[in-house]
Formats: C-alpha cells, structure tokens, sequence
C-alpha cells in the first residue's frame, strides 16, 4: 500500500476521477457515449505518439521529427495503396519500414555525427516533411482501402477498434522497459550514461534502439490517423509534439532520462483528452489547449524538480 501511494500516477488518477466528475455534472452529456467515444479514439492515438516520444525521453533524448515521420509514412501508406495498388497488409508493411528506417537514420545520426538529438532530429524533421510535401504535392490521398476505413470507424462493442492496437503497444512498451534487458538498459543509460557504459552497456546501440522504436511508434500513429481520417494528407503530425512532450512529463517522466512511468504516461494522455473534451463542452476556443498544456508541462517538470531537490537526486537536464 506504501508504495501504491508513492507512485508517479496516483495524483493523475485522483484528478482524472474529480475533473471527470465535475465535468458530467457541469455538463451532463460529456457521460453520453458519443462523448466517451470521442475521448477514447483521441486516446488510442495520442497514447502511441507519447509512448513513441517517452521511449527518447525514457534515454534523455528527444526526437523532435516524431510528427514528420508519421506524416511521411501516413502518406506513403495512402499513396502506395492508390498509386500502386498495395493491399493493406503491404501498405502496413511498407508503412512500418519506412518509419524503422527514418527512426533508424535519427539514431545512427545521433550516434555517429556527436550532435544532439534536438539539432539531428530538427534537421531531419525539414527532411522528412519536404518529403512528404514533395510527394504529395501539398495535396490529399484519398484511395485508402474500405479495410483501413473500417478500421477507423467501426466499433468492438462499445469500444473503438483504435484501441485494439494502442491497448497492446501500452502493455508491450510496460513489459519493454520494465521486464526486459533491452528497455531495462536504456532506463539504466539514461539515469547514468557514463556508468552505464562502464557496466558495458553500448551508448551507440541504446542510442540507434531508442530512435528506431521511436520512428516504429511514429509509424503506427500515422497510420492510425489515416484511418481515422479516412484520407492521407500532410498535414498529419503536426500538432503532435506538444502532446507527445506533455503526456509524459505530465506522468511523471523525467526528462533528464532514467524514468518513464508508462501508466502514468496514459494517465497524461487522458489528462489532455479530458482538457480537449471539456473545452469543446464548454465552448472555450479550442486554441487555448495549446496555452494549457504548455502550463501543464511547466507545472509537471518543476513539480518533478521539486521531488528531486527533496530526494537529493536527479541529473542535470541535457538536450543530448
């Protein structure tokens, strides 16, 4: 029980639960399932997107082309299956290896060149998204398959069959990081690179491992979108990286690196998903989510300080 009331999460959960209910009686039809449902799909996709940034965050990087890659691979998909005719499974495939390789380039870059992730991954988001605009010619794809509309729309039982793939990537990036040698290295790297390395664990490997998984999750949500969408256009992504910073760091994750609470994570994401519903509920101007997550993030990171400074831990942040 101590440790339950020690966790990252438990304050979220307890906001999550008043906010919820103060919202129903404030404005009964957010309880409607048309409500629910529509916090559920922006859940499904936005889950993915902040796992695909906290497994950089988890190492102390950050990966700035997290939308870029997902909107380069959203209109790869599209295209392949109206230009060139894929079936969706090959328009999956092509998708996921498109967004293993760009997550890849980020990582080998990262690693080779000494720079930052923030200046490789900035670079390489211009690369990526003149891309996608150059193939696209700034226009939409709208030759997606009636099994991915399906996929976007339909429903098992009263769920949203989006989270039929965010509920398992959820699940396998917990036992990743939490019970696998792989992820219990990065966490390990990114509390202590310098004794992580000393203890043998190889900087280029976790590097390249991180940025890979990362572009893999990026493709996913791409993907998901363009579903949910019912067409591939290049706009895909772009508000991406405030939420995929804020949904982390708001569960606790710490950006210096060495920690990435996966519950908490989507306990962030539900945060957002419940600041967007209730604005739209109560007619406040929707770009004021933008405002509310960038205080959001302030609030975290410093409370996240704050328990540092008491525990007498916590690195120096770095932009590495």
């Amino acid at each position: 029980m101590r440790k339950f009331l020690r966790t990252d999460w438990l304050g979220l959960a307890v906001l999550i639960v008043l906010g919820g209910a103060a919202l129903g009686i404030a404005r009964p039809e957010f309880l409607t399932p048309y409500s629910i449902d529509v916090i559920l799909v922006g859940f499904s996709l936005t889950v993915v997107v902040a796992l695909g940034q906290g497994i950089i965050i988890a190492i102390g990087h950050m990966n700035l082309a997290l939308g870029a890659i997902g909107c380069l691979v959203a209109v790869a998909f599209g295209g392949s299956m109206q230009f060139w005719g894929f079936p969706t499974w090959a328009a999956v495939l092509f998708g996921l290896a498109i967004g293993l390789a760009c997550g890849f380039v980020n990582g080998w870059l990262t690693h080779k060149s000494g720079l930052t992730s923030f200046i490789v991954t900035l670079a390489t988001l211009s690369i990526f998204k003149g891309a996608s605009l150059g193939i696209t010619e700034a226009q939409s794809f709208d030759g997606i398959s009636d099994a991915v509309k399906a996929f976007g729309s339909d429903r098992w039982g009263p769920l949203p069959e989006t989270l039929l793939v965010a509920v398992p990537i959820v699940i396998a990036t917990w036992l990743f990081l939490g019970k696998m040698i792989p992820g219990r290295q990065m966490l390990a790297y990114g509390g202590n690179p310098a004794a992580a390395e000393l203890s043998g664990i190889s900087r280029g490997r976790i590097v390249i491992l991180a940025h890979t998984l990362s572009g893999l999750f990026a493709a996913i949500a791409g993907m998901m979108t363009v579903a949910r969408l019912q067409i591939a256009t290049p706009t895909i992504g772009d508000e991406w990286l405030i939420a995929s910073f804020a949904a982390p760091v708001i569960g606790g994750a710490v950006l210096s690196g060495g920690h990435l609470p996966v519950i908490g994570t989507c306990l962030g994401v539900l945060v957002i998903a419940l600041i967007n519903q209730a604005l739209v509920l109560l007619a406040v101007d929707p770009f004021y989510v933008q405002v509310l997550l960038g205080l959001l993030i302030l609030a975290a990171v410093g409370a996240n300080r704050l328990r540092e400074a008491r525990l007498g831990t916590g690195p120096k942040l770095r932009l590495s």
